[in-house]
């Protein structure tokens, strides 16, 4: 009997390898689910085993209970440091095994470790999955997201079934949370792309002296428009990633550790971006076109770009500027840096380029080209006619932005 009062079966043996007396715990008392009855079979089938069988379930079962017992917020740190460790990437260079990790870590520590961090892991069911997507989507955690509930359900839904792999079993394989949730509302698809009135204030205004944001991240604002490549990718261009800059074909290969999907692009320079990215070198021993204000010898910061466009904020007064953005100091519509590719996209079509040929300059996936399917491999080996096909669309937006801007010169001088 237990100080409670309540009855409590055990069955005890002597393991013959060690020479101990052990214990397995049956259960405790209830008419309606653990009878005496009930415990007595349990005692005579334990007893028609071998002792040393015995004594290797008992030792199972305590290995699972204390794997299974661990919390949310110990395999989230588990799931964090193992995402973390750097492997042997394909191009040879080491790197984080997510890649992605911290963006994953970050919805893991924001909204599932302080709401559910002290549950049992495999306690955690898909009720509280949703409540706590409800949650976010109710703004109970700043703004209402529905990209923030999309990528914590999917940081959760990796986080279950990493450890319920083989050799982890920090839960069940059963134990599934996100399995059969409700769907999401649809997330507004953002369909921001300039005209032409604001490309030209855009650029201009981006010229201008009396501006708070630093010339450098200003030019790399204008070579996103101008090569359609993203942010990331362009940033921390090296010196050594261009290629006959001088040339005929002048060309920026971007390794794949910078490329979403990681792979290596090589992107034509039309005499546009040549132009932007010279007066960005401002001397020989400069090694990143786009070179930190801030800190000498390392490319602008990763969200820089971003931030002169919308502009910061007061940390105690979120409500007030701190420095206003160039969106707002050119009087324009807010738009991302992302816009900007979207926009050059929106000139080569309204130009007459195929959609295939302007897919390969934004590096997304081609599966036709000019009516005709493009397999896998086909795509690898036909590097050349891809060149070409890059390099027409990208010389065609710049002649289609020199445009632009010359209307507004024009204006001016009239």
């Amino acid at each position: 009997m237990i100080p409670s009062a309540i009855a409590t079966f055990y069955f005890k043996f002597t393991d013959p390898l060690a020479g101990k007396q052990r214990t397995v715990r049956l259960g405790v008392y209830n008419p309606e689910t653990v009878t005496t009855e009930d415990v007595r079979s349990k005692v005579y089938a334990l007893k028609a085993l071998d002792p040393a069988v015995v004594v290797e379930k008992l030792r199972h079962t305590k290995l699972a209970k204390g794997k299974h017992g661990k919390t949310v917020a110990e395999i989230i740190e588990a799931r964090i440091g193992w995402m973390q460790q750097d492997e042997l990437k394909e191009d040879g260079e080491k790197r984080p095994r997510i890649e992605s990790w911290k963006n994953v870590a970050s919805h893991l520590r924001r909204f599932v470790k302080p709401n559910l961090g002290s549950k049992i892991a495999s306690d955690v069911t898909r009720d509280d999955i949703a409540k706590l997507t409800d949650d976010i989507l109710d703004g109970r955690f700043g703004k209402p997201s529905r990209s923030n509930a999309r990528h914590m359900r999917r940081a959760v839904s990796g986080l279950y079934n990493w450890a319920s792999q083989p050799g982890r079993s920090y839960v069940p394989e059963t134990c599934r949370p996100c399995w059969n949730l409700p769907k999401l509302p649809k997330e507004h698809a953002r369909e921001r792309v300039l005209s032409e009135d604001e490309i030209r204030t855009l650029w201009h205004g981006l010229d201008r002296d009396d501006l708070p944001w630093d010339r450098r991240t200003r030019l790399a604002i204008k070579l996103e428009l101008t090569s359609m490549l993203r942010s990331a990718e362009l940033r921390a261009a090296h010196r050594d990633e261009l290629i006959d800059l001088d040339g005929e074909m002048p060309l920026f290969r971007i390794p794949a550790k910078r490329v979403k999907k990681r792979r290596v692009i090589e992107q034509p320079l039309s005499s546009l971006a040549v132009e932007i990215i010279k007066e960005a070198l401002e001397s020989d021993d400069q090694q990143f076109v786009f070179e930190s204000p801030v800190y000498p010898g390392q490319p602008i910061h990763r969200t820089a770009m971003a931030t002169a466009l919308r502009g910061t904020k007061h940390e105690k007064h979120p409500d007030k500027t701190k420095t206003p953005g160039l969106c707002e100091l050119l009087g324009l519509k807010p738009f991302t840096p992302h816009d900007l590719r979207r926009t050059a996209a929106t000139l080569a079509a309204e130009l007459g380029y195929s959609e295939a040929a302007i897919a390969k300059c934004l590096d997304h996936a081609v599966t036709k080209d000019d009516g005709e399917q493009v397999h896998r491999v086909t795509g690898v080996y036909v590097q050349s006619r891809r060149m070409q096909q890059k390099r027409a669309v990208l010389d065609g937006v710049a002649a289609e932005l020199r445009r632009i801007i010359a209307d507004a010169e024009l204006r001016l001088v009239a």
